[in-house]
């Protein structure tokens, strides 16, 4: 996945959590179901931020960026900050 294809799933997924926020306030879902989404959709964001970073860094030392891959999702939940 190149740079601007991690840029615009992180932009479908801002997006759908947007929607999923009026989803809620028109009331078409329950707080519940809004909360187990966006849960899944922070991890998603969380992993494409990870993924961007790597390319990223590969590239800033003059590595192959196409050589990062996705790390799993609780490794990237687990990072400290």
């Amino acid at each position: 996945m190149r740079d601007n294809e991690i840029l615009s799933r992180i932009n479908d997924l801002v997006s759908e959590e947007h929607e999923l926020r009026g989803r809620l306030a028109a009331g078409e879902v329950t707080t519940d179901e809004e909360n187990a989404r966006v849960k899944e959709l922070e991890v998603a964001l969380d992993q494409c931020w990870d993924l961007l970073r790597q390319r990223r860094a590969r590239r800033g030392v003059g590595e192959d960026p196409d050589n990062a891959a996705p790390r799993p999702a609780g490794e990237v939940e687990n990072y400290q900050q």
